[in-house]
């Protein structure tokens, strides 16, 4: 029975470097060409993320933004699938920066971001050479309602940072953590989850929820490891998601845990 292989990045596929390493990119292209499927489900958007997609030489669907963006890159697809939420909550969050002890907030879609501070523009982070005041968040540059919007706060204000946003929005989005070794909190609409980009996936492919293994390591990976027909939780991964896998595994990503499982899970 051929699979299809769903992979978070962060935490799961990337090593400790946040690449993908040479074993791990040979198991998944030694799956690949024995008529197996691999789907890239990730919270970053699809310029932070589109390196990895061409490494793999994918040519399947991929999943941006956990799930608020489900497309085929390069190509045109029937599909395609973009979710935005309503752009006020975006100045909501600004007004309310200081009292959740943000470090910054950026609004994105599939091309573009807008973040309230230069000061914390990363080339790395945002896959962008370099920002201009054009790309500064305010009620004049952000004109359309927004996929996602990336919030940091330091690590030890995740979790109560999460909850306050819940409490306030919750009936209007969703607030996801990213995995990895950034302190991140993603918001898209409510509804959206990786899972939701996954079902897109399958319908469209005439494939079933039994033909996915997905891999992740984050809270924003448990609607995506119950849909699958078998989900495993990275040995790294949190206790809340291990509590709803299928299985774990043996290793972290930190030392190619995904591939390990993958070669004995598919006989490669």
């Amino acid at each position: 029975m051929k699979k299809l292989i769903a992979i978070d990045l962060d935490g799961t596929t990337l090593n400790q470097d946040s690449k993908i390493s040479d074993k791990t990119a040979k198991t998944l292209h030694r799956a690949i060409e024995d008529g197996h499927s691999v789907v890239i489900a990730t919270g970053r958007p699809y310029r932070m993320s589109k390196n990895f997609y061409h490494q793999l030489q994918l040519t399947m669907p991929m999943i941006n933004f956990n799930g608020a963006l489900v497309h085929l890159p390069g190509k045109q697809w029937v599909g395609e699938q973009e979710t935005s939420f309503n752009r006020k909550i975006v100045f909501d969050l600004l007004s309310e920066k200081k009292n959740l002890k943000l470090d910054f907030i950026a609004a994105e879609n599939r091309e573009t971001f807008f973040i309230d501070d230069l000061n914390f523009f990363d080339q790395h982070f945002f896959a962008s050479d370099f920002a201009t005041n054009d790309n500064l968040l305010t009620i004049n540059t952000l004109k359309t309602n927004p996929t996602s919007v990336l919030l940091r706060s330091q690590p030890e204000n995740v979790d109560g940072v999460s909850e306050e946003l819940k409490q306030q929005f919750g009936h209007e989005v969703e607030v996801n953590t990213w995995g990895g070794p950034n302190p991140i909190l993603e918001v898209v609409a409510k509804g959206i989850q990786k899972a939701h980009g996954l079902k897109r996936v399958i319908e469209n492919f005439n494939l079933n929820s039994e033909d996915i293994i997905a891999f992740g390591d984050e809270h924003n990976d448990v609607d995506m490891l119950k849909f699958a027909g078998w989900g495993v939780a990275m040995a790294n991964g949190t206790d809340q998601l291990k509590s709803v896998a299928d299985a774990v595994t043996e290793k972290p990503n930190t030392e190619d845990g995904l591939a390990d499982y993958l070669t004995n899970y598919l006989d490669l």
